[in-house]
């Protein structure tokens, strides 16, 4: 089947019933509105637009995954009488804008009514309403049932608390769902969660198995290479671009994870090492959030390598934790919350993003190796996330619409609904704690003992002022005296800020002016 029988829309259109808008992350072959076609008279509409990857200046890897991924999925729906319209990057009739290309398949095909599941971006579910509203047809917005907890059901769990704890919700699941809960009802192994066995930190090079990297096919290649022409000042490097970008791929890496890294997992899931970006992580976000695979076929599997004696409870655990609870939390704290949530600015933070976090041309070496691997992978684990690239945004005082814009554009498993409660809640604390009860703050001893970065850097993680000192220090400390008014009515930072009362007021004059300095010196002022 030739390229443009796949992705160029015939001369000819028959008028359509229905319109059924598949968007970039929405590629499951079990779509909702798949089964409600009529495969001789319906429609399925997909469109690649610049609007979409330049929203936020979107890494290269990012744009292509997405890119290559539709069009996979485009051929795997023609190839099953589906009838597709399908307008590519390099159409010249495209207007680059998904508003723009709805408008005019609505006025090409006319159809009754346009389907479409739940947007994962409050921004482009308004413009669809607004588009559907203006040309006078119905738009019916379908449920996305890739999730193991409707946002009904979320919407039901919140209802009448004071907090929204994640814990709580990941025990309701886990009974919900039936998963690791024995005949008594009770947690398997007596506990809910393992935590305390999974911070281990490793001694020398780890040596991990690699994990199954995605070969690019003629298509992706293809995609790469109109990528690489469209936005040749982008971020990041597409040469090691190896995602799964179909449904067959995501489940090979799927099975690569299970059988190969996930009984290391539990134990190692916190730790970083130089030059290796990777570690025991499944890489799988990627396609969860494109729907290529769903939460619970990867449960499945990782519950049957358990129940076979092949991976230990505290690995399993952790896992499950991740794709049940913490994931299905962050959806529901999103769409909860509504579309100012990503507007939030509790502590009222107004530094500019250092350009080093697009390059990683900084002397911090924690950072220079974390910010290196988002521009080499589009992609790094949650410790480098939340507690380096995240908490150096936050304790440095950087606005947090920046660094989320950031996150929104480097990841190749960013999309809003997960982005936003992440890093404006989880990592920037400027929800107030709707996601987490205190702000996730730490000095550089925290790197030192989860990594190896420390012993390379130029600056001494042992001094918290003075010269050389390490600037995560400097700002944690400036962090806890900026913040103090804020934060002491927080039981759980009441201990901390104690600290400050120890200090001299020479001490904190210091460390405020070099943290003062520092922002100077990294443009965050």
């Amino acid at each position: 089947m030739s390229r443009r029988a796949v992705f160029r829309p015939r001369n000819r259109w028959r008028k359509a019933r229905q319109l059924l808008f598949i968007l970039g992350d929405q590629l499951s072959r079990e779509h909702p509105g798949l089964a409600a076609l009529d495969r001789s008279r319906d429609v399925v509409f997909m469109c690649e637009v610049r609007e979409e990857a330049e929203h936020v200046p979107s890494h290269v890897q990012r744009t292509t995954l997405f890119l290559s991924a539709m069009r996979h999925h485009a051929q795997w729906l023609t190839a099953r009488n589906f009838r597709v319209r399908y307008i590519t990057l390099d159409d010249p009739r495209n207007t680059q804008s998904l508003s723009q290309e709805l408008a005019r398949a609505i006025d090409c095909l006319a159809p009754d009514v346009v389907l479409c599941m739940q947007a994962g971006e409050h921004r482009i579910a308004e413009a669809l309403k607004k588009t559907c509203s203006a040309a006078e047809v119905s738009l019916q917005t379908l449920e996305d049932t890739s999730f193991s907890c409707s946002l009904s059901e979320f919407d039901a769990w919140a209802e009448g608390r004071n907090e929204l704890t994640m814990e709580y919700f990941y025990r309701e699941r886990r009974r919900k769902l039936s998963l690791l809960i024995a005949d008594d009802g009770k947690p398997a192994g007596g506990e809910w969660n393992y935590d305390s066995e999974n911070r281990k930190t490793f001694k020398a090079a780890p040596a991990c198995p690699r994990p199954y990297r995605a070969r690019p096919d003629a298509m992706t290649r293809e995609v790469m290479e109109l990528v690489g022409s469209t936005w040749p000042d982008a971020y990041g490097r597409l040469e090691h671009f190896h995602w799964p970008v179909s449904r067959e791929e995501a489940l090979r890496a799927l099975d690569d994870f299970v059988s190969k890294r996930l009984s290391e997992f539990g134990p190692f899931e916190d730790a970083m090492w130089s030059g290796e970006a990777f570690l025991y992580h499944s890489l799988l976000s990627s396609s969860l959030n494109l729907k290529l695979i769903t939460p619970m076929e990867c449960i499945e599997k990782a519950r049957a390598a358990y129940e076979g004696g092949k991976v230990p409870l505290n690995s399993i655990e952790g896992f499950v934790r991740q794709i049940v609870g913490w994931r299905e939390f962050m959806r529901g704290i999103y769409y909860r919350e509504g579309p100012a949530y990503v507007s939030c600015n509790e502590l009222a933070q107004a530094g500019q993003l250092p350009r080093w976090y697009w390059t990683s041309d900084t002397d911090m070496n924690c950072l220079a190796h974390c910010l290196g691997e988002v521009i080499e992978h589009g992609y790094s684990h949650h410790i480098p996330r939340l507690m380096v690239i995240g908490n150096f945004a936050l304790i440095a005082g950087i606005e947090p619409g920046r660094i989320h814009g950031w996150f929104l554009a480097m990841y190749v498993d960013a999309i809003e609904w997960v982005t936003a409660p992440n890093v404006v809640g989880m990592s920037q604390h400027a929800d107030g704690g709707v996601v987490g009860s205190k702000p996730y703050a730490a000095s550089g001893k925290y790197i030192q003992r989860m990594s190896n970065y420390c012993g390379e850097c130029a600056y001494d993680v042992r001094k918290r002022s003075g010269d050389q000192a390490c600037p995560f220090n400097v700002f944690y400390w400036d962090f806890l005296i900026r913040h103090r008014g804020r934060l002491e009515s927080n039981h759980r930072m009441r201990m901390i800020l104690r600290n400050l009362d120890k200090m001299d007021e020479d001490t904190i004059r210091i460390i405020s002016e070099q943290a003062n300095a520092l922002r100077r010196q990294f443009g965050i002022d």
